[in-house]
């Protein structure tokens, strides 16, 4: 569907709101919920659990936004309910490994999962928004944006949302989350960018190439 360009109101409203419901529920249950769950998962610091739900609403605000604002491309159904499943999944499987995990939250952890947390956000969203600034002026049009942050590496905003999961997983305290982020690594590497690369090469020809030949892929300076 990339360079189709549609409204797609219907499956766009689906996911805004139903992804909203999804994080009202995750909220209450690491806030307030949790103490009706069986006694397995209520032992959980406060804390853990409240830059869990943090993590949950900005993550949630970042989609919104970029369903509304950055997303111009055909966006169907069929996409809308794979990306659906992916949100919710994602939230409860990071709630539930939190509200699992009886031990205290390490102050140097959790400053360190707020931190890619917050950096891997602003490099998806800052990204996005300067190719969307850039494309948005007429003289742009049918070019490719090589600005910005995506002078760093091609697909710098899916290093963003490495970068975000990464601290999502920490957070929780538990090793089994890092299969989330290690999973999108090796959907980024090689489904994702592969097809991607393709469409744009056909798309716009010597002009992506040579930006493809000349930056890295997907992490700044390694690859």
């Amino acid at each position: 569907m990339h360079g189709q360009i549609e409204n797609s109101y219907g499956p766009r409203l689906a996911v805004m709101f139903i992804h909203t419901l999804a994080v009202i529920v995750i909220v209450w249950l690491l806030l307030a919920g949790h103490a009706h769950l069986p006694e397995a998962f209520r032992h959980a610091g406060f804390e853990r659990r409240a830059l869990t739900a943090l993590f949950a609403v900005i993550y949630l605000l970042r989609t919104l936004f970029g369903m509304q604002v950055l997303l111009k491309r055909r966006f169907g159904w069929v996409e809308a309910v794979i990306v659906l499943a992916i949100f919710v999944s994602t939230h409860a499987i990071f709630a539930g490994l939190t509200l699992a995990n009886s031990n205290p939250l390490n102050p140097a952890l959790g400053v360190g999962a707020a931190a890619l947390f917050l950096f891997g956000s602003w490099i998806n969203t800052a990204s996005e928004y300067q190719r969307f600034a850039w494309k948005s002026r007429p003289e742009n049009r049918g070019r490719v944006f090589t600005g910005g942050l995506f002078r760093h590496a091609a697909h710098i905003n899916y290093f963003g949302d490495m970068v975000m999961f990464s601290g999502y997983a920490l957070v929780t305290g538990s090793l089994w989350a890092a299969i989330i982020p290690a999973y999108m690594t090796a959907g980024f590497v090689f489904q994702h960018i592969p097809r991607l690369d393709a469409h744009l090469s056909q798309k716009y020809g010597a002009e992506f190439d040579d930006y493809a030949a000349r930056t890295r892929k997907l992490v700044p300076f390694v690859y």
